[in-house]
């Protein structure tokens, strides 16, 4: 069984006891996190698609950690000018295990 989540303007494919990363979320490390916005979901006996959200499913989650992503530079140069500038950026995440999906 799998669903489609949309969250922090996202859409991610999730299965239960998968683990990933998703946008920072306000929530202290073992609690639990349900979304419901549903945009499909799909078993064996096929796929069930949302106008725009399937009405009454709900995937539950743990956040296993508050976490930052690998750094990013931003290197901006003009060329001849002798002009330029050097950034970094770390992206906060949650890690999250995915615990279970309930139809509607």
């Amino acid at each position: 069984m799998f669903a489609v989540i949309r969250t922090g303007g996202k859409q991610y494919r999730v299965a239960p006891e998968m683990v990933l990363k998703v946008e920072k979320l306000e929530a202290e490390a073992g609690s639990t996190v349900t979304f419901t916005e549903i945009l499909a979901m799909g078993s064996e006996a096929g796929v069930v698609l949302g106008k725009p959200v399937v009405t009454g499913a709900t995937v539950t989650a743990t956040v296993i950690a508050q976490d930052r992503l690998d750094k990013v530079i931003i290197f901006k140069k003009r060329r001849r000018q002798n002009s330029r500038r050097k950034n970094g950026h770390r992206q906060h995440v949650t890690v999250l295990r995915v615990a279970s999906i309930n139809a509607a």
